[in-house]
């Protein structure tokens, strides 16, 4: 086993070396948000889509946008607003009066990348618009479905559910994304650098292309073969059940816990912890990994009852308590 490892050691850091160009490249637009941009990474290569949330400023969608340009891939901006139609996304039939039949008329979601900019600034039916696209990777317009390209990922920015003008996001569109990050400020010194950079009338725009797509679809299959020892697998099921019968666990959590972890949070926590193993250099997945990146595969998946609420207790602090009961093989 220990030659196998070996072996997919060397596969990961032979296939990986876009990965520190790629960083570097973003980080002459966007500095500090290492956390942002690693989970954007992890996304990429894992085949997840990924919600942003933060207070506007933060440069969410600066980084996606820098992404796109420096992947050179197809991409698309949608500025999600309340008068947006489902039609304004996908795509809708356009009727001939010359030849008396309806043709197809492709929206922009027919792209690589989308960057869904503010997604809860539009109504459920529009947010709804994606369903079809990010499960299936096609779409639907009227009785003819579409392959949308390969790749196809959303990256989705939101603003606190409590700000004005905004709607929740339906659990079926929020269960769809891989990870939901939390973006927070970024640091003092790194605010100084963002001043020299950024306080110019002409700000620095200019993206080298680091890799090609043809990097990514090879660093995915990569991803596939990291050895994920049957105890690590077990641990990642364990903390989804955890989310779903917390007593089985010894968690003491008193009804906090409304709706757990899906199924699919177990399939992409597994994703997530391998790509982040890719991301380290290494061939195999360790615990740690799964702790790294678990809070944002969980964060929007657990919903929390009225009595948490009352409490002021969030999934991510159930999360952790989860994290620091159940036991790390």
């Amino acid at each position: 086993m220990n030659t196998s490892i070996q072996a997919i050691n060397e596969s990961v850091q032979k296939s990986s070396s876009w990965v520190r160009p790629l960083q570097n490249e973003i980080g002459r637009i966007i500095i500090g948000q290492k956390y942002m941009i690693d989970r954007l990474l992890v996304g990429l290569i894992a085949n997840g889509h990924i919600l942003l949330e933060g207070v506007p400023g933060l440069a969410k969608t600066l980084a996606m946008k820098t992404l796109a340009a420096a992947i050179q891939t197809k991409f698309q901006r949608l500025q999600f607003t309340p008068d947006m139609l489902p039609a304004d996304i996908v795509g809708t039939l356009i009727y001939n009066p010359q030849e008396g039949k309806f043709s197809t008329k492709h929206g922009p979601i027919f792209t690589n990348l989308v960057l869904a900019d503010e997604i809860n600034r539009a109504p459920a039916k529009v947010q709804s618009a994606l369903l079809e696209a990010m499960q299936e990777r096609q779409v639907t317009i009227g009785d003819t479905t579409f392959p949308l390209p390969d790749p196809f990922l959303v990256l989705a920015t939101q603003n606190p559910i409590e700000q004005e003008g905004t709607y929740p996001l339906p659990e079926a569109q929020v269960d769809r994304f891989m990870l939901k990050l939390q973006i927070g400020y970024p640091s003092r010194t790194e605010e100084r650098a963002i001043l020299d950079l950024m306080a110019t009338t002409n700000p620095p725009t200019d993206v080298t292309a680091a890799v090609e797509i043809a990097h990514i679809k090879e660093a995915r299959q990569v991803v596939n073969t990291i050895y994920m020892d049957d105890k690590v697998k077990d641990y990642i099921v364990d903390l989804v059940w955890a989310t779903r019968d917390p007593k089985a666990y010894k968690l003491d959590l008193n009804g906090y816990i409304q709706f757990g972890a899906s199924p699919r949070a177990t399939i992409n926590l597994t994703l997530a912890s391998k790509a982040w193993a890719y991301l380290q250099g290494r061939g195999y997945v360790t615990p740690q990994d799964v702790k790294t990146i678990g809070m944002d595969v969980l964060r929007h998946r657990v919903i929390v009852s009225y009595e948490a609420e009352a409490e002021n207790m969030k999934s991510e602090d159930i999360i952790k308590k989860i994290f620091d009961t159940v036991p790390v093989p």
